[in-house]
């Protein structure tokens, strides 16, 4: 009988104690499917390269190291300087979201006209990135948006076409020529 007692003892003492190593385990995780902030990535233009009067280029977030967070499968962009250009998503509404971690990166695939006279394009000043997050899981606060300046050419300001891409958010790093 002592055998059987000691036995249940065990079992139940074992079975509190994983309770409790989950449930510590579980509190002190950090969230891995959190939204970036502009302060958990690096942000930057890439030009992709030309053809045939199109312009191809990229937004690419590299996650700083020790960071882990979600960008959607599109995000908020505005131009800067370029009055008579528009910026406008091709990326599906329900477009998947990518994780970026320690040093991986994403992009955000833009593509333009740039085959209007010289007189008929406009060069952005800046372009704007507006992250999903404000605030980190760790409770850091950073402003959302992400200023970048324009450093990829003239775009088409004619009333054919005068816009911006964007695309939908892709897993690597951004192609180029």
């Amino acid at each position: 009988m002592t055998v059987r007692t000691t036995a249940a003892a065990l079992l139940v003492a074992g079975a509190a104690a994983g309770t409790v190593a989950l449930t510590t385990g579980t509190a002190s995780a950090m969230p891995t499917d959190f939204n970036c902030t502009s302060g958990q990535v690096t942000t930057k233009l890439v030009y992709g390269g030309a053809g045939a009067g199109g312009r191809d280029g990229a937004v690419q977030f590299t996650a700083k190291p020790g960071e882990t967070c979600t960008l959607p499968g599109s995000l908020p962009v505005d131009l800067t300087g370029a009055h008579d250009v528009l910026v406008s998503s091709d990326a599906a509404p329900d477009a998947p979201a990518v994780e970026v971690s320690n040093g991986s990166s994403a992009y955000l695939p833009l593509h333009w006209t740039a085959i209007g006279a010289p007189g008929e394009q406009e060069t952005p000043l800046a372009l704007t990135v507006t992250a999903p997050q404000e605030t980190s899981p760790r409770g850091d606060t950073s402003d959302p948006k992400i200023d970048l300046s324009w450093n990829l050419g003239g775009v088409d300001a004619t009333s054919g076409s005068h816009t911006v891409h964007t695309g939908t958010m892709t897993a690597g790093t951004a192609p180029t020529i």
